[in-house]
């Protein structure tokens, strides 16, 4: 591929938003349901929201949506204390990804939430998706403080299930928080696997490999971990779309094995803080990093 000449700008006009759908056809094919009319994203980039485009030179090759909203938590309060930009949409055509180009949206649309004094960006990721936590998590320094089980239910519509279940974390991104500015900016090194493992940060889900090499969930959900510390690790492997399509079994159970150990860790007070992708041990190893938000802490035994 030639070098890339990259350039980000919001669209508008309703005629040049037909490449928007076009570029959402690349990824969610000819559902329908899964992909906004070039009507809907007018009326979006017209009245707050945005559609931010990627072009490299005159080719639409990436677009991000997000529109106002306010947070159904407390309906009582004004809405202005509860506004917060919804990010509903990003896609990247195919041949262009792994170059940063999602990240550069996501930054442009953090300027544009600071420049209209909106402080929380909110979206919802699949947690077993490593490339997504890894962005979401670890590049952007979002949180997650909420896992939704089934957010979109269970019926296959407009590709929001994988195997029955939709399940997703939401992600909090407080745009003008030091944390989430050290992360963009690099003020602050990020620490390893290794680091958080020399200092005996607790792994909640000690997994196996397979004969063939496929990452396994604990063989027994309920393996007793006494927590001592603020911070805690949970393994998800690093293909789980490749085990989606070659071992479904195997992807139901690592769903139903994630879906109860962070239920069971923000119920205790923890949320996500970080994520880690790496060569350890010499494989690929991915991990979140939980930390504990709850009252003073004490330790805690999950039996």
């Amino acid at each position: 591929m030639a070098e890339l000449n990259l350039q980000i700008r919001p669209l508008f006009q309703l005629d040049e938003l037909d490449q928007v759908v076009e570029l959402q056809h690349t990824y969610w094919g000819n559902d329908e349901e899964a992909v906004i009319p070039a009507h809907m994203l007018f009326s979006i980039a017209n009245h707050g929201g945005h559609v931010l485009t990627a072009f490299d030179n005159e080719k639409a090759v990436g677009v991000l949506v997000g529109f106002l909203g306010t947070s159904m938590e407390d309906s009582r309060r004004p809405a202005m204390a509860n506004l917060q930009i919804v990010s509903k949409r990003m896609v990247v055509l195919l041949e262009y990804r792994g170059q940063g180009i999602g990240y550069r949206l996501k930054r442009t649309q953090r300027e544009l939430a600071v420049k209209q004094g909106v402080r929380l960006v909110e979206w919802t990721f699949d947690p077993l998706l490593a490339l997504n936590a890894q962005l979401n998590v670890r590049k952007l320094g979002v949180t997650c403080p909420t896992y939704l089980e089934d957010y979109y239910g269970t019926k296959e519509r407009g590709g929001l299930t994988t195997l029955g279940a939709s399940d997703r974390l939401l992600a909090e991104w407080w745009v003008t928080n030091r944390r989430v500015e050290e992360r963009l900016f690099g003020a602050r090194a990020d620490l390893t696997l290794g680091q958080y493992l020399e200092a005996e940060t607790p792994v909640l889900n000690p997994t196996t490999r397979s004969s063939d090499g496929v990452v396994m969930p604990a063989a027994d959900d309920t393996v007793p971990v006494t927590l001592t510390k603020t911070l805690a690790l949970l393994e998800i492997p690093h293909n789980y779309s490749d085990i989606v399509q070659q071992n479904p079994a195997l992807a139901v159970r690592w769903r139903e094995h994630t879906r109860m150990t962070f239920k069971r860790m923000f119920t205790l007070g923890y949320i996500v803080t970080d994520f880690l992708h790496e060569r350890y041990d010499g494989r690929d190893r991915c991990f979140y990093v939980l930390s504990y938000q709850g009252p003073q802490f004490e330790t805690v035994n999950l039996n």
